[in-house]
């Protein structure tokens, strides 16, 4: 662990470091904390450095969000692009922070969020390409109202997307994951696209599915 970073973290180190280690950045979701995804870590191959991150603002008595999700007088939820655009900022200067502390590779980046980590996930990897190689996308949706306003003339023939959603989800439903794969479409993406009749979690079999892929993408 190290505090001297921009971002408050946790690290599985891989069981040897060069200059060509992969790095897995994970992402958690509103109100949980870097050590959701961690408990993933043990079960990811052990030749990949794992850095699990804790978000910037504080939901008390032991959370944490990457942005504000508020609810109006009328009961519908509104979140703050405002804060989501500057804790995608955040991220990306991270990757590069972090990468450089550790000595890892930034050729071989890859982004693992769940929920709300995955809304970010997808901004960071869609507004700064160059700093991402694969997405592993949890329970989520693409928001385009956080990402970079030029993002569709980046460079994304690099990117590689595992996007898994719950199709019983009453926390982000699966209708906005399959909207997602529009966009991935539209800038010709290569991704994977699974559904598991689950709610807004990961099944085992998701778990497994995700874990091969990663393998033969890193």
């Amino acid at each position: 662990m190290s505090n001297s970073l921009s971002l408050h973290h946790i690290t599985r180190p891989s069981n040897t470091i060069t200059n060509e280690t992969p790095v897995l950045f994970m992402f958690h979701g509103y109100g949980s904390n870097e050590e959701d995804l961690f408990s993933f870590a043990s079960e990811l191959p052990e030749d990949i450095f794992v850095i699990s991150v804790q978000a910037p603002y504080q939901l008390p008595p032991y959370g944490y969000a990457w942005y504000a999700i508020e609810f109006d007088a009328n009961g519908a939820k509104w979140s703050d692009d405002n804060q989501a655009r500057a804790s995608r900022d955040l991220m990306a200067n991270f990757i590069t922070e972090a990468c450089e502390y550790y000595n890892l590779t930034k050729d071989n980046v890859t982004l693992l969020g769940f929920s709300q980590g995955t809304i970010l996930s997808y901004a960071v990897a869609l507004s700064y390409p160059e700093k991402v190689k694969n997405v592993i996308a949890l329970s989520g949706y693409i928001n385009k109202d956080i990402l970079q306003e030029d993002y569709q003339s980046l460079d994304h023939k690099n990117l590689n997307f595992y996007v898994s959603h719950g199709t019983v989800d009453q926390v982000l439903p699966i209708e906005w994951a399959r909207d997602s794969k529009k966009v991935l479409d539209a800038l010709n993406i290569n991704y994977v696209f699974e559904e598991y009749p689950v709610g807004h979690g990961v099944a085992p079999q998701n778990f497994y599915s995700f874990k091969n892929w990663l393998a033969n993408k890193i």
